[in-house]
């Protein structure tokens, strides 16, 4: 977890960020990361693009804005979006604002070319995103070219925006009008999959790849109710989004579960689940309680297109076509890192706490707060601390907020325990970790003159090069 997407890193790989090099050993990172993700992994859509795949990423890429880390480097062939989130508006002068990319050149830069109004919150920039995805489906829908599409839009992150139909469509402020104008787009993808006939073709899964960030609420964020905190922690609230499956004729309709970033978990418990403007239903009927995490979508894409994952290297990820297609739950554990350290580790309905920590005091004593409203003594704690002796144990089934630790004398907890210490040791001696690639920080290698700059006249000289230890206080 961290400013960096290492979920994004984990879905395209199907890898634990601790293996796949895309985290930190000194602390977390942010825009000015001189690393990326690394030439040794091996990214999905690499793979397909080997099967015969034309591949497409819309949006945010952010694993690693230097031009030697371009998507187009790693098996996509289409590109519209950008490095990194849409931050700022920068001054161009201390720190450049993020570029805009079509394919292998930027096309122009956030705030100035790529309007998002600070004060409204208005921006077309998801509809913008959502025609990209419309015409590349349109481009290959008619034809038996397969095709494999990444549309990862940022507009429910701060700061968040809408366009000007959904302004003040929602009950929850601009961070609802986002939401619902998301669930739009969904809704008009779905149909041109409907319309151009390929829907029972075509397997798509959405989800997000870390819970609402409350550091951002209430305007500017979302709620992880019943959960506890937000992004950037390894509590419930940050790991547990929803997930939502789609491929007519071959998924049974009226299943559903949650998902996290690290985790497509527990099942949705609504009785019905209504995505607006989309004309898209979802009624619950029965729920899958498959543990399952962001990096299976790696194994189970593969395994849906026919390809064997790589043999060289650990895979984290599960193929989960059986669960989908066949009712099918598979016992497997989920490891919950944050930077170098495994934080927590969910095993069935039960997670045990190896570290607690939400954010420094010196952050808190600024007004940052992940967890805001939710101070539990010994568990929300602003000190790392360390639970190795006696982890902090919740039955998450019965407590999804991770309020009321397990009692250590319990009989139950003398009964859960070994079997997830077994577990984790067993994780811990086969763990190899990856050269980290979030430890350096240099402003000269930000985006001042990104690849075709120079042909609109927006290239910006960059400050003399200063590499420093990378330094984030959560």
């Amino acid at each position: 977890i961290s400013f960096y997407c290492t979920a994004r890193a984990a879905l395209l790989t199907g890898r634990l960020p601790i293996r796949n090099g895309f985290y930190t050993t000194n602390a977390h990172s942010r825009n000015e990361i001189v690393g990326g993700i690394a030439y040794s992994e091996v990214l999905l859509p690499e793979l397909l693009k080997k099967a015969g795949y034309v591949n497409k990423i819309v949006g945010k890429w952010h694993l690693g804005h230097r031009s030697k880390y371009h998507p187009l480097r790693h098996g996509f062939d289409e590109w519209f979006g950008s490095p990194n989130c849409h931050f700022g508006p920068y001054d161009d002068k201390q720190q450049p604002n993020i570029p805009v990319y079509r394919d292998w050149d930027m096309i122009g830069r956030y705030y100035e070319d790529i309007e998002i109004n600070h004060k409204t919150g208005e921006s077309n920039l998801t509809q913008i995103y959502l025609q990209e995805a419309l015409n590349f489906i349109g481009k290959y829908g008619s034809t038996k070219q397969p095709f494999f599409l990444y549309w990862a839009i940022d507009a429910t992150h701060a700061p968040v925006y809408a366009s000007k139909p959904f302004l003040g469509s929602s009950r929850r402020g601009l961070y609802g009008d986002a939401v619902r104008e998301i669930d739009s787009s969904i809704g008009k993808i779905l149909e041109l999959l409907k319309n151009t006939g390929i829907a029972k073709d075509t397997f798509v899964f959405f989800t997000s790849d870390n819970g609402a960030a409350l550091i951002s609420a209430p305007n500017q964020g979302g709620s992880n109710s019943p959960f506890l905190c937000g992004k950037q922690t390894t509590f419930e609230g940050g790991m547990r989004v929803p997930g939502i499956a789609w491929w007519p004729g071959h998924l049974p309709p009226g299943q559903s579960s949650r998902t996290s970033p690290q985790v497509l978990d527990d099942a949705l418990e609504e009785g019905a689940k209504r995505v607006e403007h989309g004309r898209f239903n979802l009624n619950v009927h029965k729920v899958s309680h498959q543990l399952s995490n962001i990096m299976d979508l790696f194994t189970t894409s593969l395994a849906l297109a026919g390809i064997d994952p790589p043999k060289d290297r650990p895979i984290d990820g599960i193929d989960l076509s059986p669960v989908m297609l066949e009712g099918k739950v598979t016992d497997r554990p989920i490891f919950f890192y944050r930077g170098n350290e495994m934080m927590a580790v969910r095993l069935g309905l039960y997670k045990a706490h190896y570290w607690t920590w939400t954010n420094s005091w010196e952050e808190l004593s600024q007004g940052i707060n992940f967890c805001p409203g939710q101070n539990i003594t010994g568990i929300t704690t602003h000190d790392q601390v360390e639970h190795d002796l006696n982890p902090l144990l919740f039955h998450v089934g019965r407590d999804p907020g991770e309020k009321y630790p397990i009692s250590v004398l319990s009989n139950e907890y003398q009964q859960v325990m070994p079997r997830i210490s077994y577990v984790v040791g067993q994780h811990k001696e086969s763990m190899i970790p990856g050269e980290p690639q979030l430890n350096v920080c240099d402003l000269a290698v930000m985006n001042w003159s990104p690849p075709g700059c120079e042909k609109i006249g927006k290239c910006l000289n960059p400050p003399e090069s200063k590499p420093w230890k990378c330094v984030w206080p959560h």
